[in-house]
């Protein structure tokens, strides 16, 4: 095999080489190349094989710590939920708040909407969550926000102007981050994705009893966060039962010597709103039924994640596979559907059922799914109110059996 003579100025620049070797010694370097030149190929070849090894782990690292390197990039963070932040939201907050604060990045937990849901509030107050919320762009602690349990901005005013630096959802969408994304709609929950994260960084859930410094490792997940992101799991998959992948229930298994009994159970089980009670009741006894498909207008309402728990309660019925439930509150129509039947997928459902009205929005997975009309525009005095409403339950029939 011939060689040609290339000189040591064809080999790639190798800067930690830098004033290692003065002329003299240069000089001696290229008299043994040149008499020896199969050490080219060796050397070149190295250089090549450390390259592509380089590049493979880079690869290949864990999207865990792939993100966690961009959180440290940032001096500070804001870490923004979707609107009427749920457990699953604001455990994945939690999780990504603390992640930041190990690469020592200062984070800011922002929301927009309400936390009205008897159990997101015992959440918040149980776990004692610091959120702040947002109604404008210019709320934003700051330029850098990294979305969680959802992929595009939304519920405040300019948030089609926000480019986030990084998104980690579930859902299906088009949003992306700047620096990161990880979208993974096989997931049941967002949580299970954060607790792979803390698992991608070699971190340890610190048990109730013990103190961080006691678990023998630099990173850790606190009790309270372990605690959040175990019941942002299991809301999301109605307790490991609907939508679980395995990675949810390994998700489980790793955060479950970190988690705090005491805490779950006050937060599973918080008092229940008065209207909460009522507005099941109305979505029972106002049912509208077609074959296996029951839908309900609830009326007026002040928490619209009632909406929500009246959906849950109706598709228990017997003989009932899929439901929608609206009401209206602030002339706004909010819709939340649940479904356990194949041939239903309930985000879809909802967003065939309002795409030909103007500015409604709607979505989810398959077994759940939620979705908002708005107020038609009125003149001065008049009182705001939706439209398409009285042909609605028409258009949620034909939706639910395919026919739109």
């Amino acid at each position: 095999m011939g060689y040609r003579w290339v000189g040591l100025s064809a080999l790639p620049d190798l800067p930690q080489l830098e004033g290692l070797v003065d002329g003299s010694q240069r000089q001696a370097l290229e008299e043994t190349v040149r008499s020896q030149p199969e050490l080219i190929a060796l050397v070149a070849g190295g250089i090549l094989a450390v390259a592509l090894l380089g590049l493979l782990y880079r690869r290949r690292r864990p999207a865990g710590k792939k993100f966690q390197e961009v959180l440290g990039e940032c001096e500070e963070i804001t870490v923004l939920t979707h609107p009427n932040p749920d457990p699953d939201a604001m455990a994945s907050a939690m999780g990504v708040a603390l992640l930041a604060n190990q690469v020592d990045t200062e984070p800011t937990i922002q929301y927009t909407g309400q936390i009205r849901h008897q159990e997101n509030r015992a959440f918040q107050t149980v776990l004692d969550v610091n959120l702040e919320r947002v109604e404008h762009v210019t709320d934003l602690a700051t330029e850098e926000v990294v979305l969680v349990d959802h992929n595009k901005p939304r519920g405040f005013q300019g948030a089609d102007g926000v480019l986030p630096l990084a998104v980690v959802d579930h859902h299906p969408g088009e949003g992306v981050g700047a620096e990161f994304t990880d979208v993974r709609t096989d997931y049941g929950a967002c949580s299970s994705m954060v607790a792979e994260y803390f698992q991608d960084v070699n971190a340890t859930p610190v048990p109730p009893d013990q103190h961080a410094s006691e678990a023998g490792t630099r990173r850790t997940v606190s009790t309270e966060t372990s605690t959040g992101l175990l019941y942002g799991i299991l809301a999301d998959t109605s307790h490991l039962t609907v939508g679980a992948s395995t990675a949810d229930f390994e998700a489980a298994g790793y955060l479950r010597p970190g988690v705090d009994e005491d805490l779950l159970d006050r937060i599973a089980n918080p008092a229940v709103d008065a209207e909460v009670l009522d507005v099941k009741a109305r979505a029972i006894a106002g049912r509208q039924v077609n074959g296996s498909f029951a839908v309900a207008d609830v009326g007026a309402i002040t928490n619209a994640d009632a909406i929500a728990q009246a959906a849950d309660e109706l598709i228990l019925l017997e003989g009932i596979t899929a439901v929608v439930v609206w009401g209206e509150r602030d002339g706004t129509l909010h819709l939340s559907g649940r479904s356990r039947d194949d041939r239903v997928h309930m985000g879809k459902t909802l967003q065939m059922a309002l795409e030909e009205i103007p500015n409604a929005s709607a979505g989810g997975h398959a077994r759940m799914g939620g979705g908002q009309i708005p107020p038609e525009p009125v003149t001065d005095g008049d009182t705001p109110s939706v439209q398409y409403r009285d042909g609605l339950v028409d258009r949620m029939f034909s939706a639910m059996a395919g026919d739109v």
